[in-house]
């Protein structure tokens, strides 16, 4: 009873925010695949629940997938794409080499595959499951308008250029995040996804050796939390080691992460540079008070429903890849 009443409040969200849109956008609809695969978030949201049951620690991994594929090309499964002789793939990018669940994609896309060949799009596919990895997480639901169709065209160069990075300021995350439709309120509530999974040390580790503060570390770094981040990152280039993004939650999906952010502990400098803004502070501070929690998932939902509009390709345009990683 509980989902039902959260998706009857959410579908005039849904509505509304696609009202707003482009044209191309107004063409994604909640029933879109009513006749041709009725139980298409079904058939996900079972295999969803076998994957995160077997490995809760997925649902960091899967969400980021559907962030990193939304600001390259938008959301056109361009991200799954392998990558040919001749051509570097987004998913072999730099910024993308710590990517994973493209199995479980590939998996859930099989399932669809068996039920309505040639129907469902990975890029629906990787929205959907976006969506579920929260929910299975303890996060919100939020409905999702389908009919995105698959990019054709994969580029390593252009992840390189458009995906915001860990390193951002707020100036340059707002350039990059408005290139995409998302305004500075979609920044800050966007990075509270980063209360799930982890991090290798090469994203951050910059952060803990090296700068001219007292103690080495970044000084927008709590002092304590920068000794313990060394302890686990001896090394800048250390790629085996791991960190929670959101310590002693990061399988959970909440609001710790502000938290975190609000005492300096935030894991990357776009964590650190939401304090320096002060619009994004006040939303930092305030859903750390953790009086707000309703407030973020609400904001959430609103974000992810924006997100997973850019730049989609729907009509005629793209294919409907029968294998996420290769075009047809």
């Amino acid at each position: 009873m509980a989902v039902k009443s959260c998706v009857a409040m959410l579908i005039p969200l849904a509505l509304l925010l696609l009202a707003g849109s482009s044209s191309v956008v107004a063409q994604l609809e909640l029933d879109y695949y009513s006749k041709t695969c009725p139980n298409v978030e079904a058939i996900v949201r079972e295999e969803m629940q076998k994957i995160i049951s077997a490995a809760p620690s997925l649902a960091g991994p899967l969400l980021r997938l559907h962030f990193h594929d939304c600001f390259v090309r938008g959301c056109d499964a361009s991200v799954l794409l392998n990558s040919t002789e001749g051509n570097l793939a987004e998913r072999d990018a730099k910024p993308n080499k710590s990517l994973r669940g493209f199995g479980s994609v590939d998996r859930v896309k099989a399932k669809l595959e068996a039920a309505c060949p040639n129907t469902v799009s990975c890029a629906d596919v990787l929205t959907l499951m976006a969506r579920d990895a929260v929910v299975l997480a303890k996060g919100p639901f939020w409905p999702v308008a389908l009919g995105r169709r698959d990019g054709k065209v994969s580029s390593a160069t252009e992840a390189a250029d458009q995906l915001p990075p860990a390193f951002g300021d707020i100036p340059l995350l707002t350039k990059i995040f408005a290139s995409k439709g998302l305004d500075l309120k979609d920044l800050v509530v966007l990075s509270g996804a980063h209360t799930l999974g982890t991090a290798h040390c090469p994203s951050f580790a910059n952060r803990l050796y090296n700068f001219s503060s007292a103690y080495g570390a970044d000084p927008s770094l709590d002092s304590e939390y920068a000794d313990r981040l060394r302890i686990r990152c001896k090394r800048v280039d250390d790629k085996a080691m791991l960190s929670e993004m959101d310590p002693g939650s990061y399988k959970t999906f909440d609001t710790g992460y502000y938290r975190n952010v609000a005492k300096r502990r935030g894991l990357f400098q776009s964590d650190a540079a939401l304090l320096t803004d002060a619009s994004t502070r006040e939303y930092v501070q305030r859903i750390a008070t953790g009086k707000f929690d309703d407030v973020f998932f609400k904001d959430f939902s609103e974000s992810m429903i924006k997100m997973g509009n850019v730049g989609v390709l729907t009509g005629v345009d793209g294919e409907i890849r029968k294998k996420c990683y290769i075009v047809n």
